[in-house]
């Protein structure tokens, strides 16, 4: 008896794709998501399709390469993959232990090396790569997602106090450095993310809405304007500032997204107290 499959549409669409020297990196998004028997999950889903969100999946493919997750993300991997979860002895652990307290990251970023293909789990996030050249980049803490294993993470101090105490970021930050590509998980969809190229130029943004920096920039913070009173009356406080040559990634709607969520949280308190109180 021969059983015949109607050919089904791929739902799976890749949105952007990078490769390395020995591996590359590709951002999946499932179109259209159908498969649920619950109806309170299908019509979730239904919702989210119609408001324009996507489920979104990394896929790392591997040619006697390396990569490294963050950990709990890796979903499955088909192929001659070995897993290296090795810290480096005491001091080894004692590092990455500080690197974890400092940037957000998880401690212990397993390490895949071979040839094959590696899935992460799938997420209603956001993802946007990185490509760098013998250079390194700055990135707002807990973004690093994943990078090719000739990719260095470590932990970048800010230079300057006014950065440190005032930005809003933080004393430290996270560091990729090398040549290859890296993946970010990012607050706000990828279209909506502006990336500023500046020559021996300034930027001043009000609020802690940029993602990431590379090239000969310096970060710091300022006043709006130089006297107190030009500063209240403008209604800005202060501002990061990023000044030289290179590129500064910013995400101009992660406030507004965040005061929507903030304000429903704030809607959600008030009702649940009211029926309480009935």
């Amino acid at each position: 008896m021969t059983i015949q499959h109607s050919p089904a549409a791929d739902t799976r669409v890749v949105t952007e794709r990078m490769t390395g020297a020995q591996s590359s990196v590709e951002v999946i998004e499932y179109a259209q998501l159908s498969g649920s028997d619950n109806l309170e999950v299908a019509a979730k889903l239904f919702y989210a399709s119609q408001v324009g969100m996507r489920l979104k999946q990394i896929r790392v493919v591997l040619q006697n390469g390396s990569v490294q997750l963050e950990s709990g993300i890796m979903q499955f991997m088909k192929g001659n993959i070995e897993a290296d979860t090795a810290v480096g002895g005491l001091g080894g652990l004692a590092k990455k232990m500080i690197s974890n307290a400092l940037t957000q990251e998880t401690m212990f970023r397993p390490r895949y090396l071979g040839v094959g293909e590696i899935y992460c789990e799938p997420t209603f996030g956001h993802f946007m790569l990185v490509a760098l050249s013998n250079e390194e980049a700055i990135i707002d803490k807990g973004l690093f997602y994943a990078s090719e294993g000739s990719v260095a993470v470590s932990v970048a101090m800010q230079k300057n106090i006014s950065s440190a105490m005032l930005g809003g970021e933080g004393l430290f930050q996270t560091k990729i450095a090398g040549t290859g590509w890296a993946v970010m998980n990012i607050p706000v969809p990828a279209s909506e993310v502006i990336r500023y190229t500046l020559n021996n130029e300034k930027l001043s943004v009000d609020g802690t809405i940029a993602l990431l920096r590379k090239g000969a920039i310096e970060y710091r913070v300022e006043k709006s304007n130089k006297s107190i009173l030009g500063s209240a009356i403008s209604g800005e406080g202060l501002l990061q500032t990023f000044t030289g040559t290179g590129e500064v990634w910013l995400a101009p709607t992660q406030t507004f997204y965040t005061r929507m969520l903030g304000e429903s949280m704030q809607n959600l308190i008030r009702t649940t107290g009211t029926s309480h109180n009935k």
